[in-house]
Order: structure tokens, then sequence, then C-alpha cells
């Protein structure tokens, strides 16, 4: 998925990501804003795993989200 794209649609989005990483605060989500990098981070951070592992997650999980639309 196109990441303008997922940016754009964050906010509609963020149900969808909660459940898939719960230990992300409201506040944490918001302030990714879309970003991608921002939110490797944040989950790179919040579960202690390498950037490369982070990134790998959030790629497939907005794939999938894309492929479920």
């Amino acid at each position: 998925m196109n990441w303008d794209v997922i940016k754009g649609n964050w906010s509609k989005m963020t149900g969808e990501i909660k459940s898939q990483w719960g230990d992300l605060t409201d506040d944490e989500i918001q302030q990714a804003a879309g970003e991608r990098e921002r939110f490797v981070g944040l989950i790179q951070e919040r579960y202690g795993m390498a950037k490369s592992d982070a990134e790998t997650q959030v790629d497939k999980f907005f794939a999938n989200l894309k492929d479920a639309a």
C-alpha cells in the first residue's frame, strides 16, 4: 500500500493498528500520523526489536490491509 494513501487514511486505520500492536497508546499512534519511519521506530522501541524486523512487520501489516480491502 502506498504510504501517501496510508497517511491520508491513518485515522481510519487506528483500530486495526491497535489490534495488531496493542501495547501502543492511542497518543503514540496519533503522533506517528502515517509517517512510516516514525511508526517503525515506535514499534521497534515498544517491542524491543531490530529495525529490520519492525519494518517487516509494518510492511506486511499494511500489505494485508490492502489485500483485505
